[in-house]
């Protein structure tokens, strides 16, 4: 019998003894201590918000739970360790190993890129590693596994590698950027805790530039450990120059550009512009793409580049509040100061329609067909849409008038029709002869 299955008899024996009770029961503490203090620090440092890595929604959502157990865990098996010979927890630990890590590399991804499609297989691959490495540990085909793996060996340049040494290097490497992507999340979701305005666009740009040096500190570091000389980066970042010179221009632009946006702050997140003809509200703004949201709900995914070179009305820069207008024509013989009074009092009846400054109702025309009178009205709230609002005060416009037998004139043309010469003139010929009058009647 090999040493392997002479050591998982051995302790598939030890499953059989009285000392697992004490195991199970030290197991049932640590657990109760575990939920116990991280139910405490959830309501102690007031972290509700499902996206935070530690806390989540509920207790074993956050990274803090696993965590905790696992250091209870190690405390109740050194300490049990000393006295009676462990089974149980021979098991527990690569358990709870395995859960940290998977449970960490989910929250952090999760937080890091929230609506990336890309996330999902990465979770799935970083659980079925951490699982596959628990089975070895638990088996004893760890160290075997590896051995076997560090003959399997290349040579590139005058460097050699192995398949073990790619795979530790891999691993180290995904740990680095976790703890990269883990610490800029941090510090975005610090920076960017209850900030509306002028300091939100600024703070994104901060998280931003902090997040893209992290995640390159973190590149360097994983090549490192990788086993990638460091010095052959030199020709990477010179291929890199002349794609970007060549090819990849409009992309160092856009990002360029974006940071250009955050810093200066002349577009903010929240702020309504209108770009060509589109019209909308700020969502998002990136590092390469900005997101302009629609009243209507359509958004649209505008490069950074664009929002600089082209004219850009943004309707909110200076003053939250806009101006609208609607047109109305009435017959003639209608009374001018009546008229006016019932629109602004149409204004007035919708309440997103500010009463200061006051819709006003001016006599902007003489049309053709009668009176135009121009309503005009300020509202705060432009991301809320301006189609419905219109629609409102038109209706009740339409209603007011009406009940005061106010006409809105209908277009008027007149046709006049002028017939040719020759179908005037006095008919000739014997015709006009029968058709003349008698002599003496």
């Amino acid at each position: 019998m090999t040493p392997t299955l002479d050591a998982v008899g051995a302790w598939l024996q030890a499953f059989v003894q009285a000392t697992v009770l004490v195991e199970l029961a030290a197991l049932v503490v640590c657990v109760v201590l575990a939920w116990g203090i991280a139910t405490a620090l959830r309501r102690g440092l007031g972290r509700a918000d499902p996206r935070s890595i530690l806390f989540g929604a509920r207790v074993v959502d956050g990274a803090l739970f696993p965590l905790v157990l696992l250091g209870l865990g190690y405390l109740a098996r050194t300490l049990l360790l000393a006295w009676i010979p462990l089974a149980a927890f021979k098991v527990v630990i690569p358990v709870l190993m395995s859960l940290v890590v998977i449970r960490i590399g989910v929250k952090v991804l999760q937080a890091a890129f929230p609506d990336s499609a890309w996330v999902r297989p990465i979770e799935r691959t970083i659980s079925w590693v951490a699982w596959l490495a628990m089975v070895l540990w638990v088996t004893g085909l760890l160290p075997r596994v590896l051995n076997e793996l560090d003959r399997i060996t290349w040579k590139v340049g005058a460097s050699t590698l192995s398949v073990r040494t790619l795979i530790e290097g891999t691993l180290t490497a995904g740990a680095v950027l976790l703890l990269a992507l883990w610490i800029s999340a941090a510090i975005e979701s610090r920076l960017l805790r209850s900030v509306t305005g002028d300091e939100l666009s600024l703070r994104k740009a901060v998280s931003n530039a902090l997040r893209a040096l992290l995640v390159f500190v973190g590149l360097i570091v994983a090549l490192s450990a990788v086993g990638i000389d460091l010095t052959a980066l030199s020709v990477l970042g010179g291929a890199v120059g002349v794609g970007i010179g060549f090819g990849l221009q409009k992309l160092a632009a856009n990002y360029v550009s974006g940071f250009v946006i955050l810093a200066e702050r002349s577009m903010r997140i929240g702020d309504n512009v209108k770009l060509d003809v589109f019209e909308g509200r700020i969502t998002q703004i990136n590092a390469r793409y900005t997101v302009i949201r629609s009243p209507s709900g359509r958004e649209s995914i505008v490069p950074n580049e664009s929002l600089i070179t082209q004219r850009v009305e943004n309707l909110s820069l200076s003053d939250p509040r806009v101006w609208l207008s609607t047109v109305v024509s009435v017959a003639y013989d209608s009374d001018v100061d009546l008229v006016s009074r019932l629109l602004t009092a149409s204004a007035l009846a919708s309440p997103r329609v500010l009463r200061e400054p006051a819709p006003s109702a001016a006599l902007s025309a003489f049309g053709a067909d009668g009176l135009e009178f121009t309503l005009g009205f300020w509202i705060a709230d432009p991301e809320n849409g301006t189609l419905g609002l219109r629609s409102d005060i038109n209706r009740a416009i339409l209603d007011a008038l009406r009940r005061h037998h106010i006409e809105i004139p209908y277009p008027q043309r007149v046709m006049h029709v002028h017939a040719p010469e020759a179908l005037l003139a006095k008919p000739k010929g014997p015709a006009a002869e029968d058709n003349a009058p008698a002599a003496g009647s």
